[in-house]
């Protein structure tokens, strides 16, 4: 089965930018809308960014807009999010979540909701603080 493992987070000051890694394994990520969400303490899981399987559709949550660029390496079956112009509000547990369900929406489409999505990494703490 896909597992997925996160890395990349850290200390960044306002304004910084980090690059968050997700590895998969045990399928090939290249079949699968990706997405990645984040959560902070008393909050919901909130979903950031998508990108459908073939890459043609990408998705983001009005907050990262221009900010956040998710992309995905087939090569190395690796999924990344590059995080530019850091904010505090950014400070969370940020997640890569994988879409497993085999429908064709996932060609040309990506969700940011939590159910859409079947399979998670463990979480990878980012830290925006001045």
């Amino acid at each position: 089965q896909l597992q997925l493992v996160e890395s990349g987070g850290g200390l960044v000051q306002p304004g910084g930018s980090l690059r968050l890694s997700c590895a998969a394994s045990g399928l090939s990520l290249d079949s699968f809308a990706i997405g990645w969400f984040r959560q902070t303490p008393g909050k919901e899981r909130e979903g950031i960014s998508c990108m459908s399987s073939t890459g043609s559709a990408t998705n983001y949550v009005d907050s990262v807009k221009g900010r956040f660029t998710i992309s995905r390496d087939n090569a190395r079956n690796t999924m990344y999010l590059q995080m530019n112009s850091l904010k505090l509000d950014d400070t969370a547990v940020y997640y890569c979540a994988v879409d497993l369900r085999p429908r064709m929406a996932a060609i040309s489409r990506c969700g940011l909701r939590i159910y859409d999505y079947d399979s998670w990494g463990q979480g990878t703490q980012v830290t925006v603080s001045s």
